[in-house]
């Protein structure tokens, strides 16, 4: 018997819940190495009994930065239409002093160049400018809130690829954080279109249009390095959490992709994100287990968000 294949707005649904429920499930396990991370099949949202959770205030089931960004981004392109810095900005600084987006409103758990970048925004630098750009700036800060770009977006991979670029800009300013979201953002396109090969497809379409911007070309073959089979340690550095996301993506269903991710250690609640957004893509909303769903925290935060970016879809397909 054939599965039933998800319908394009439970993609999209996916996209959103599945990065927002790889995230909160990744909170407690954050800064743990693999070898101490428990069996695959007690990752939960809470974890066993006598495993040292991280973030102890954190009532399980709730995202934490990486999914408040994503929800400012989405939040700013269905109220603004279009990739407005100054108003992404402005929510960012929000989220970092007023909850905007956060659960509960408590925010917990800011990267290093997300909170200098936060700092410059806060006195005044245009958002476009704020992110660190130095070679050890590249995290995966921008990268882990990427997705809702990719789910948005109407133009072409080219447009698609710009506005990666500019999303990645007020906290991580490198070239090599913004090729990583233009990536990310391609292969998110091809999953919601249930391409045969979205990674592969992504990487030709890149290649295609860094052929005349040879230094972001030469970020995407020297650092990214897309074609190279090898996977990644799920660590902060921006490279590796994209490879670490692509690496389980094999792993088979959704709950296998995001406990994969987990399993890595180090950054889990960013590589189960950015692998979770993926998964969810590809699976729909109804691929990802109910009790996630029913247990994931905020439903008042990304529930409109979510209709309104389905809403929107429907207006343009109808």
């Amino acid at each position: 018997m054939t599965q039933r294949q998800p319908s394009y707005h439970e993609r999209l649904a996916g996209g959103i819940v599945g990065l927002l429920v790889g995230d909160a499930l990744g909170v407690p396990y954050e800064f743990h190495r693999a070898a101490d991370i428990p069996p695959a099949s007690l990752i939960d949202f809470a974890p066993p009994l006598h495993f040292p959770r991280s973030h102890l205030a954190v009532p399980p089931g709730t995202w934490s930065d990486d999914g408040a960004q994503a929800l400012c981004l989405l939040a700013s392109l269905l109220g603004r239409g279009s990739l407005d810095l100054h108003d992404f900005g402005a929510r960012l600084l929000a989220w970092y002093e007023e909850g905007y987006m956060a659960v509960d409103g408590v925010v917990f758990d800011v990267g290093v160049s997300t909170g200098s970048a936060i700092r410059a925004l806060r006195r005044g630098t245009p958002a476009d400018q704020a992110g660190p750009c130095g070679q050890y700036d590249n995290g995966n800060g921008s990268l882990m809130r990427a997705l809702p770009l990719a789910l948005w977006h109407r133009g072409s991979d080219a447009s698609l690829v710009r506005d990666a670029h500019r999303q990645s800009l007020p906290t991580h300013g490198h070239l090599r954080s913004q090729v990583c979201c233009a990536l990310y953002c391609l292969w998110a396109r091809r999953e919601l279109s249930a391409s045969s090969d979205p990674w592969r497809g992504a990487v030709a379409a890149l290649r295609t249009i860094y052929a005349s911007m040879p230094e972001a070309l030469e970020e995407l073959e020297w650092a990214v390095r897309p074609d190279d089979p090898s996977g990644g340690s799920g660590s902060g550095y921006v490279v590796d959490s994209l490879r670490s996301a692509r690496m389980v993506q094999v792993a088979g269903t959704y709950e296998d992709v995001v406990r994969a991710a987990v399993s890595l250690g180090n950054d889990t609640d960013t590589t189960a994100c950015i692998a979770g957004g993926i998964a969810g893509l590809r699976v729909g909303i109804h691929g990802i287990p109910a009790r996630w769903r029913e247990q994931l925290r905020g439903g008042n935060l990304y529930g409109p968000l979510v209709d309104a970016l389905l809403a929107c879809r429907t207006v343009e397909s109808g």
